[in-house]
Formats: structure tokens, C-alpha cells, sequence
């Protein structure tokens, strides 16, 4: 592993959140594509071929780093943006939906975590943004979030962003805690995911929560989403549909088109 650049930051906001990213001279952030904000002057973009990290490995290592991010659904390359000025300079990077910006110190977690795909924001340079597989089948399957996960490994800062509210939870050995699969946003590698089936038929089906649940069991720290995007992108398609519909209230149930019956409302 490459050396990693300390960078000092600052996030700004509430719900919808950017954080500024302080390099000094020669230090460099590696971010997704499309992510920054705002850059000063003395800010140097270029683009990689890989996973962010400086590991020496030539073009087969890069090659491979890619095709990592590749199987994640990420682009082959991520961005550097290196401080070429004399002094310090900052480079910001938002948010990409209402919600918070986790900084995490991987140095003192681990140096790894495992989070959700398009969960990470940006990293000191050096950390590497790989592809870390669920242990488990059911886990790949019906995991709500697929079978590959992203795997952020090094000793610098890196920035995921989680929706909604954030939770951060230190489980102890044995303690398990279970959750909607998609509120699931990172946790170190040594905590047990798995995906269990809600019970009952009944539950499954009109219960509203989906036919299974995610557990995670400790010892480990886990990082838990009150607004997943999928959630928020459903609910706003349902809106959508609503609204390109009759325009009453209610639209898309039967219930709803009962109601304007009773009502009166036939329009």
C-alpha cells in the first residue's frame, strides 16, 4: 500500500452536505467522477486508470484495480485532485441526495470497511476503492444491495455518504441487531452479515418490509441509513405516477378510486 496524504477537512450543511477537503502542498483526494463542487486554483485534476491507491504494480495492477470497480458498476477511472500550489488550497465535494457525510479514519478502524455500492465520496490519496464480495449466497442474492460491496482499505480519511439519518453502532461478540437490507450502509469485514427470510407468508406479502431482512452480528462497528436512495427513488416515482394520473388523491389503490366514487369525484 502506498503512502497515504493527511488531509484536514471540514463538512458543511445539514441535509444536504459537502465536505471541504484542506491539501497542502503535493497531498492529493481521489474522488469519483463527477462528485467535486468547487476546487481553488492551485488544484490539479487528472485522471486515473484504477482504484485510487499508489500501489506500484504497473498497468496489469491498474488493469485490475479497474476491473474491480468495473464488476462494482463504477467508471474504469476515478479522479485526482493534487494541490500543485505553494501554499494550502481546498477542493469540495457534495452530497448526492439529502443526507449526512461519514468521515471515517480507516487507520483507526482497521484500516478496512465495507460499504454499499455508490456510498463512497471521496478519499486521501492512497486509499484504495476495491470490490469486497458477500461471504455469503442468500447474502449476494437477496441483499438488497447485490452480492459485491465496496471495499475501502488503507490508513488516511474516507468520505461515504449514508441517507437520511445516520446511525453508528459498536456491536459486541455475538450481539445482532437486524435490519432492511437497504438501510445497511458500511461495516468492517469482521462483522457477520447475513440475510434471513421475515417468517411468514402473510408478513412477506402485505407486512410492507420486503421478504427478508439483513442481520449483523458482532463484534464490529456497523454504519446504518434511516433514508436508503432506493426508498426515496421509489417514493418519489410513486409520486410521480400519482400525479401524471386523474390528479385526485389516493390514485394507484382501489381504495383510492372507491373513495372518489363515494365522493362524488368522477373526473
Amino acid at each position: 500500500m502506498g503512502v497515504m496524504h493527511e488531509v484536514d477537512y471540514e463538512i458543511h450543511g445539514s441535509e444536504m452536505q459537502f465536505v471541504t477537503v484542506e491539501l497542502d502542498p503535493q497531498e492529493a483526494v481521489v474522488a469519483e467522477a463527477g462528485g467535486m463542487m468547487y476546487m481553488e486554483p492551485g488544484i490539479e485534476m487528472e485522471t486515473i486508470f484504477g482504484d485510487g491507491s499508489q500501489q506500484n504494480t504497473g498497468f496489469l495492477g491498474s488493469l485490475l484495480g479497474a476491473g474491480k470497480r468495473l464488476l462494482t458498476g463504477e467508471s474504469l477511472f476515478m479522479t485526482v485532485f493534487h494541490n500543485r500550489g505553494p501554499g494550502k488550497q481546498h477542493v469540495a465535494f457534495g452530497a448526492p441526495y439529502p443526507g449526512k457525510i461519514i468521515p471515517i479514519h480507516l487507520k483507526d478502524i482497521g484500516g478496512e470497511i465495507l460499504c454499499q455500492k455508490d456510498a463512497f465520496l471521496c478519499a486521501a490519496k492512497g486509499v484504495s476503492v476495491g470490490i469486497g464480495f458477500q461471504k455469503r449466497l442468500g447474502a449476494g442474492l437477496f441483499g438488497g444491495e447485490g452480492f459485491i460491496m465496496q471495499r475501502l482499505q488503507g490508513d488516511g480519511w474516507a468520505f461515504i455518504h449514508a441517507g437520511g439519518t445516520l446511525v453508528q453502532r459498536d456491536l459486541a461478540p455475538g450481539e445482532m441487531i437486524r435490519v432492511d437490507t437497504g438501510c445497511v450502509v458500511a461495516y468492517q469485514p469482521f462483522v457477520d452479515f447475513d440475510i434471513q427470510y421475515v417468517g411468514k407468508i402473510k408478513t412477506a406479502l402485505f407486512g410492507g418490509e420486503g421478504l427478508f431482512y439483513a442481520t449483523l452480528r458482532g463484534p464490529g462497528r456497523i454504519w446504518l441509513q434511516s433514508l436508503p436512495f432506493s426508498r426515496l427513488a421509489d417514493r418519489i416515482y410513486s409520486a410521480s405516477a400519482k400525479a401524471g394520473g386523474s390528479g385526485g388523491r389516493g390514485e394507484g389503490s382501489l381504495l383510492g378510486g372507491i373513495g372518489r366514487m363515494l365522493d362524488g369525484d368522477n373526473s
